[in-house]
């Protein structure tokens, strides 16, 4: 298994909202993360900055999505709490792993 970790940024406020959506994950969203080989997911949020923190396991040959269409409608659902890209798939900068015990 390898770790993958990234940040992500809330709108002010949304935090309440995010955990609420989030509570009711789709099934359809947590099927797709675990054929995708996602396990093990946590998001961390650090109020000082709204700044979301995920970290999650992946295989081998790391994760593997198909752009599909639930994906789609779960980015446009959360569009409004956090900061996307044009296609609303959340803004994620890649975390670089500097310690490990």
């Amino acid at each position: 298994m390898n770790q993958v970790a990234f940040k992500m940024k809330l709108k002010p406020g949304a935090k309440d909202e995010y955990k609420r959506r989030h509570a009711l994950i789709w099934p359809g969203i947590r099927q797709l993360l675990a054929d995708g080989g996602i396990h093990q997911y946590h998001i961390f949020f650090d109020q000082e900055t709204d700044i979301l923190f995920a970290v999650h396991n992946v295989g081998q040959q790391g994760a593997v999505f198909k752009k599909e269409e639930i994906l789609e409608k779960w980015w446009a659902y959360m569009a409004d709490l956090m900061e996307v890209n044009p296609d609303n798939s959340p803004v994620a900068v890649p975390l670089e792993q500097v310690f490990q015990l």
